[in-house]
C-alpha cells in the first residue's frame, strides 16, 4: 500500500499545492498584500514545493497506514480530509495574514472568500 500511497500522494499532492498556491495568490492581490506581483510570484513558487511535500505525505500516511489495516474508502477518507485541511491552512494562514494590515479587506479576509468557511 505504500506504493500507491507514493503514486496518488504525488498527484495529489501537486493539485492540493496547486490550489493552495492559487487561493494564497487570489488572496495576496485582492487584499494588495506584498511587494509586487513579480515577489508574490516568486514566493508562491518557493512556497509549491514544501505544499508539494506535505500534501503527498498526507497521502502516503494515510495508504500506509490505513490501507492495510482497514480496506475500503478509509485511506481515501484520511487523505482527503487530510489535504483539505492543508489546503485551509495554508490558505487562510499564509494567504491573510493577521500581522500584516491591509485597507482593502476586512481582516484581511477577501470579499470572495465564502463566510462559511473560517478564516
Amino acid at each position: 500500500m505504500w506504493g500507491r500511497g507514493c503514486g496518488v500522494g504525488a498527484v495529489c499532492g501537486f493539485l492540493a499545492a496547486a490550489v493552495a498556491d492559487v487561493l494564497i495568490g487570489r488572496a495576496w492581490t485582492t487584499c494588495d498584500i506584498g511587494g509586487g506581483s513579480y515577489a508574490n510570484s516568486l514566493t508562491l513558487v518557493v512556497l509549491f514545493v514544501p505544499l508539494w511535500i506535505v500534501g503527498a505525505l498526507c497521502w502516503v500516511l494515510a495508504y500506509g497506514s490505513l490501507g492495510r489495516r482497514f480496506p475500503g474508502g478509509w485511506a481515501v477518507a484520511a487523505g482527503t480530509s487530510a489535504t483539505l485541511f492543508l489546503v485551509w491552512f495554508a490558505a487562510t494562514r499564509l494567504g491573510m495574514p493577521d500581522d500584516y494590515p491591509s485597507p482593502l479587506c476586512v481582516d484581511n479576509v477577501p470579499g470572495w472568500w465564502p463566510a462559511w468557511i473560517p478564516a
